[in-house]
């Protein structure tokens, strides 16, 4: 054999450059398809993901939409809820109770033998139980009778025919419902309905708030859900804020009495009704008496206009 024969380079076999070619030549098709539609493919995706962003932004709005109208129908419900003509919620201002009577606007007269005590009324707040008060006083239904029951630096209650405590009952026989409102506290001053302790239970029976001080805190009434401006008069004024219907379940289990007044002059008086002496029933030695009790309208800080 020759030596030109023996270095010759092999020749590969005809079929493996055939499908090396062939190989070469898929590759070659690929990348020559994707550098000729590449744009194409780019503005595909980039359509796709601009749709998807769209379409997800839309989804989440029309989500976030939805929760916010329920949310908002939700609140405007319970705003009518808190603002409707329920009989229990007070329309008054803060600080209203303690204002005095607007000039043509009716109030009580309470003549005792120890002095006059004038009282404002709150009709749109207790309309039932000042429609009851009045009816009784219409009827000369006080005249006469005594404050049976009488603490001092607590309150002194009268009304009951019976002069113990055990009689008594509303206008045209029975009881009352017990209005009570979110604005209307027993501050010192207040007029307030007497019952049984059970829920509805007024008839005749009032008692007007003496007490000088409160035995609660500016925190602890606030914490209960007192307003603030109400809290601070509590502790302005002294006052029994356990006795309020809409507050006190927080401060103590009591069913609380209705305020539908408030002293606007003579708590010189109620003091010294509050301050005789009593038996061991809590009544005074030497009766108290409500002489007579009369509606009048408002005309000046001094004086009483006609009687009615």
């Amino acid at each position: 054999m020759s030596k030109n024969s023996k270095n010759k380079k092999r020749k590969k076999p005809e079929h493996i450059v055939k499908k090396a070619e062939k190989k070469k030549s898929t590759k070659e098709k690929i990348f020559a398809f994707l550098n000729e539609y590449i744009w194409i493919i780019t503005m595909v995706l980039f359509v796709l993901v601009v749709w998807l962003i769209i379409f997800s932004a839309t989804s989440c709005g029309d989500s976030c939409d939805s929760r916010y109208a329920s949310c908002t129908a939700s609140c405007e419900s319970l705003t009518e809820s808190c603002s409707g003509e329920d009989e229990n919620i007070v329309k008054a201002e803060d600080n209203e109770q303690l204002l005095p009577p607007a000039p043509g606007e009716e109030y009580v007269v309470m003549q005792t033998n120890m002095g006059t005590i004038r009282i404002r009324l709150f009709p749109e707040e207790a309309p039932e139980t000042v429609k009851n008060f009045k009816n009784l006083i219409y009827d000369g239904y006080y005249n006469g009778l005594t404050f049976h029951r009488v603490m001092n630096d607590f309150m002194i209650q009268g009304g009951d025919p019976e002069g113990n405590g055990s009689g008594g009952e509303a206008y045209g026989g029975g009881t009352i419902k017990d209005e009570f409102g979110r604005n209307l506290f027993n501050f010192r001053g207040a007029l307030a309905m007497a019952n049984t302790g059970a829920k509805n239970s007024g008839g005749s029976q009032f008692f007007i708030v003496q007490a000088k001080t409160c035995t609660y805190t500016v925190d602890t009434l606030k914490s209960a859900g007192y307003p603030e401006w109400a809290a601070q008069m509590y502790s302005q004024l002294g006052g029994t804020p356990h006795l309020d219907g809409k507050y006190n379940q927080a401060l103590m289990d009591y069913n609380g009495h209705t305020v539908f007044g408030q002293v606007f002059e003579g708590m010189d008086v109620v003091d010294a009704i509050a301050a005789v002496e009593t038996d061991a029933n809590n009544k005074p030695v030497q009766d108290v008496i409500i002489t007579s009790m009369y509606i009048a309208t408002y005309q000046a800080a001094s004086g009483d206009a006609a009687q009615q």
